[in-house]
């Protein structure tokens, strides 16, 4: 089991992934956008409290019911998944937050009513939580390397056939009550929002593959240029 708190600067956004991720893909924002963005950045950059956890336990996999079962939990991962898992030894369990701090600042700026600021907030959470994971795929290549170990992209329930109510299963896994913090809805809504968690492949011959969005069918996913 690991778990960190990470500072905002370990997770190393460039300005242009902020720009790309409010819609400007092939453009530059004019000075005002870039001057909200940054002055933001210094009001929230203090604040920031991102976290990641994982754990790793053995797991049967089946990918012509495209399942995994871990104990006696059995979840419905769906074909694609299953078959990028294949050859997994064990099974790393994640999450990956920009954290509560982050989710109380957004709500201070939807009481200051500036829409905006609200809007670039919200493309920024996307990214810190998303930056997080990936940082958490580094400590987790770090933590298995001592086994020989390699892992497998990161998947995500509502994502690639792997319906969002399993979250609720995904969570029962877990260790603790509240992984870095972050709780359910009934409606399997992670709190806060800006939270990332799924399933990870980790064994001596699984790989790490470009993300190819022609295995998924999710057409509003960040990976999508």
């Amino acid at each position: 089991m690991f778990e960190q708190e990470i500072i905002y600067q370990n997770l190393v956004i460039p300005s242009s992934e902020i720009y790309e991720a409010m819609g400007y893909k092939d453009s530059m924002p004019d000075e005002m956008v870039i001057e909200e963005v940054n002055t933001l950045l210094d009001r929230i950059t203090p604040l920031l409290r991102p976290r990641i956890f994982f754990f790793i336990t053995d797991g049967l996999l089946d990918t012509e019911k495209a399942t995994l079962t871990v104990k006696d939990t059995v979840l419905s991962i769906g074909k694609t998944i299953a078959r990028q898992l294949r050859g997994s030894e064990a099974f790393a369990f994640f999450t990956a937050t920009a954290g509560v701090e982050f989710e109380e600042f957004q709500h201070l700026l939807q009481q200051e009513n500036d829409m905006v600021k609200v809007y670039i907030a919200d493309s920024l959470g996307s990214i810190i939580a998303e930056k997080a994971a990936d940082y958490m795929e580094k400590e987790l290549s770090t933590f298995i390397k001592e086994k020989g170990w390699k892992h497998t992209n990161r998947y995500s329930p509502g994502y690639c056939g792997w319906h969002v109510s399993e979250q609720q299963k995904l969570f029962s896994l877990f260790p603790v009550a509240s992984p870095c913090g972050i709780q359910l809805t009934d409606s399997s809504l992670m709190i806060p929002i800006k939270s990332v968690s799924g399933v990870i492949g980790v064994g001596s011959s699984v790989r790490k593959l470009e993300y190819t969005c022609g295995l998924c069918t999710y057409e509003n996913c960040f990976r999508r240029k």
